[in-house]
């Protein structure tokens, strides 16, 4: 954004996640070198990286807005639970201490953090427990390990060690396989039931880059409290899963996830034309969120600073002016992520982000770059 901001310490990314990956839980990690900085905040998993506003070279390029000219969509608002397994194996960090003395086969051998386990053998890894089970049985034989980092194979040989500590052959990594948490739908396509949400991917807490999915399941959701934001201390929504799987989760862009559910939410309304990004304009509008109950409530916001040519997921600034919400919640907290926002009646995107140091700011997303990223599941 053109528009400088008084020593703002960071932004966050408003899913509320708690990621657990075999044993390993990750807590946090801050990023430095700038007085902007973004974070993607999910639930216990914080990453803070350099403020920037541009697509990964995984995400579609953006169409003319004349292609979703005259569509029409369901506004969202209500939140929904994902489950997701990741492509293969993620190494979230090394454990030196299983062989004492400072030994580690996985880090002599190359590999890095975040890099993905794919093949062992030539085999495919699609778990922990078969990560664990192949080493453990190797009985110290040298394997051929195939990795993946940032988008690029390689492949190694590693030698497992003994570890008396864990009582099995080991190679020195923690890892990551699976996740689950809440965010908010953004809208609904009419005739397919396809939907998007949180306006931005989900992403690894260490370097924030988008995690590679598997596949993915959409459940439902109850909110049963809130946490409310406070300057330099976010808020978040807090809610459980309810039972049953509601829809399926096909994919993690930088512009958000995507999906299709098995049914329309009750009391979804009537769909609303979509705004384009050159209707949007500087003023009044209102930000769609269910955050009690089991209802989606309207709050009035202001828009400003809007960058026309952003292709990312900060497009505007977001300033909640409605006194409701700001009692309610402080502002804006983790779990909006992808509550849409209407503008003289149309769609024109969702709350992505806020400004740690004031929860009443943020930032927002155009809807055409959300639909970009879901392909042909936006026709």
């Amino acid at each position: 954004m053109a528009k400088k901001f008084l020593k703002i310490v960071s932004v966050l990314s408003l899913v509320t996640l708690l990621f657990t990956f075999g044993s390993l839980t990750a807590l946090g990690a801050d990023g430095s070198g700038s007085d902007m900085t973004v974070g993607y905040a999910f639930g216990e998993i914080h990453y803070r990286g350099n403020f920037g506003d541009t697509a990964s070279t995984s995400a579609r390029a953006v169409p003319e807005s004349s292609t979703y000219k005259g569509m029409k969509l369901y506004v969202g608002g209500m939140p929904f639970g994902v489950k997701f397994l990741t492509e293969g194996v993620i190494v979230a960090g090394f454990n030196d201490n299983a062989f004492g003395g400072g030994k580690n086969p996985a880090r002599e051998a190359g590999l890095a953090v975040n890099d993905m386990i794919l093949r062992i053998d030539g085999a495919k890894i699609t778990g922990a427990a078969e990560l664990n089970e192949k080493i453990g049985g190797c009985n110290g034989k040298t394997m051929s390990v195939t990795c993946s980092r940032e988008g690029r194979e390689y492949t190694v040989s590693i030698t497992p060690a003994f570890s008396e500590a864990e009582g099995r052959y080991s190679i020195g990594i923690y890892v990551r396989d699976s996740g689950a948490g809440i965010g908010t739908v953004t809208f609904i396509v009419p005739e397919s039931r396809a939907f998007a949400g949180l306006g931005h991917g989900i992403c690894d807490s260490t370097t924030g880059r988008l995690i590679p999915m598997q596949r993915g399941s959409v459940v439902g959701v109850k909110i049963n409290g809130i946490v409310k934001g406070l300057s330099g201390s976010p808020g978040e929504v807090k809610g459980y899963f309810n039972s049953g799987k509601t829809g399926t989760l096909l994919g993690n862009t930088d512009c958000g996830v995507y999906g299709v559910l098995a049914d329309l939410p009750k009391g979804i309304g009537e769909p609303v034309p979509v705004g384009l990004r050159d209707s949007v304009k500087e003023g009044k509008a209102y930000v769609y969120t269910q955050l009690d109950g089991d209802k989606v409530e309207k709050y009035e916001i202001e828009i400003s600073d809007i960058q026309k040519d952003a292709t990312g997921n900060k497009c505007y600034t977001v300033k909640i002016t409605d006194k409701a919400l700001i009692s309610k919640t402080g502002g804006i907290i983790q779990g909006m992520s992808g509550s849409p926002i209407v503008q003289n009646g149309k769609l024109i995107g969702a709350v992505t982000h806020v400004l740690i140091n004031d929860p009443t700011c943020g930032y927002g997303i155009f809807i055409e770059n959300m639909l970009a990223q879901m392909g042909d599941l936006a026709s």
